[in-house]
């Protein structure tokens, strides 16, 4: 097999048609360059210059060779730009997981300065729960989470990246809906609620049995979901009222109504980014910068 120095001496000469220009390009003699040719056409088992005293001319097989020389050499060229790059965090990929209502709005702004800052790092997307996204983590299936906490794991780091209001989802036609004024945590006493489960929803659960117990409410809870679309799909079948994310609001369910509710924290939902300690994929540690100042920004958002 000819080796990439044989490329180079073959393309030089091919490009000056003369040797002695062809050795000074390369900063050698012609006599190692001339046998570097002589075993590359060994090799090939063609003649790629027709020779003579004063002149030195592609062959047919030359001039085709040379061709595929370039593209060769050109691709070896961008085989090494690219590894010093991915070496640098700034080409590669880095798989992300992500909870449903993550998807609803954290999700896009991730992706969006992801493409502007960090172009060369492709991110493979995963949809699954929390606890799911912890397990994948610790077995190498994902480099990043986007999780409700808390998450409990040896070797996993995490990072506040955004929190989010709770919104009362209505049925239209619901007392509730149609006064002027926002209903209050405690308009919720007795009420058909659409709760979450609490074992494949348990962040949001907990969040509300915690809500409910402060304002010494107790729902009357008629059906129990995991997902935040599912939820409102009951409630615009009438089946109750519920609680859910701000995110959810970008689900436009015709039918439903979401209005802010007084009597709770202002933004108890939090959402948290989670990866594991000694990952050695370069790609993680530029995009973790990109998140993070994602993430700073946010903060300071709410704070201002």
């Amino acid at each position: 097999m000819f080796s990439l120095e044989q490329l180079v001496s073959f393309v030089a000469v091919a490009e000056e048609l003369h040797y002695g220009r062809a050795a000074e390009r390369l900063s050698m003699t012609q006599p190692p360059l001339s046998r570097r040719i002589q075993l590359l056409e060994r090799e090939l088992g063609v003649e790629l210059f027709d020779r003579t005293h004063r002149t030195v001319r592609l062959t047919p097989a030359g001039r085709v060779f040379l061709t595929e020389a370039r593209k060769i050499l050109r691709s070896a060229q961008e085989a090494t730009l690219y590894v010093r790059r991915a070496k640098k965090g700034e080409v590669g990929a880095v798989t992300l997981g992500f909870t449903a209502t993550a998807a609803y709005s954290y999700l896009e702004r991730v992706l969006a300065a992801a493409n502007a800052e960090v172009p060369g790092i492709d991110l493979v997307l995963r949809e699954m729960v929390t606890a799911a996204q912890v397990e994948a983590l610790l077995a190498g299936g994902v480099d990043l989470g986007m999780v409700r906490p808390p998450v409990i794991g040896g070797d996993i780091v995490t990072l506040p990246l955004w929190r989010e209001p709770l919104l009362a989802a209505l049925p239209s036609a619901h007392p509730l809906a149609r006064r002027k004024k926002n209903p209050d945590v405690r308009d919720f006493d007795g009420e058909p609620f659409i709760m979450y489960s609490p074992s494949e929803c348990r962040y949001f659960h907990d969040v509300l049995v915690a809500l409910f117990r402060t304002a010494r409410v107790v729902p009357d809870y008629t059906q129990y979901a995991s997902q935040a679309h599912t939820v409102l799909a009951l409630v615009k079948a009438d089946l109750g009222v519920a609680l859910v994310p701000a995110a959810a609001a970008a689900l436009r369910f015709e039918g439903v109504v979401l209005r802010p509710v007084d009597g709770v924290e202002s933004r108890p939902v939090e959402l948290e980014l989670m990866w594991r300690r000694g990952n050695d994929n370069p790609a993680l540690g530029a995009l973790l910068t990109v998140i993070g100042n994602l993430a700073r920004r946010a903060r300071q958002s709410t704070v201002d």
